[in-house]
């Protein structure tokens, strides 16, 4: 689930997230225009391809805070909250068994 609404929330977003592929084709266009110096297409590639990451990673957190949000109001446990589950059930088997074994 979170991945698709990364996927849709990526493909809306489009322009934020580019590709350096793309970041760099773009800068090399713009080199030859003669628009940009050999120094300011480098600042601009880094510039573009840090906001790109950084709006990524802000979206990310987004969507996993906003499907946390979901799953507590349906009342579905998170991956974190079975595992933990998981090992006390664990804990108890071990628990019992030895209590058996005396």
């Amino acid at each position: 689930m979170k991945e698709t609404l990364k996927q849709i929330a990526y493909a809306g977003l489009g322009a934020v997230f580019l590709s350096k592929d793309k970041i760099e084709e773009f800068k090399n266009d713009l080199l030859e225009k003669g628009r940009l110096s050999q120094e300011e297409g480098k600042q601009f590639v880094d510039d573009l391809v840090g906001r790109s990451e950084k709006a990524k990673e802000q979206l990310d957190q987004w969507i996993e805070k906003k499907v946390e949000e979901r799953l507590h109001q349906m009342g579905l446990a998170t991956k974190d909250e079975v595992a933990a589950l998981r090992a006390s059930v664990d804990e108890l088997r071990q628990n019992m068994n030895e209590r058996e074994g005396r």
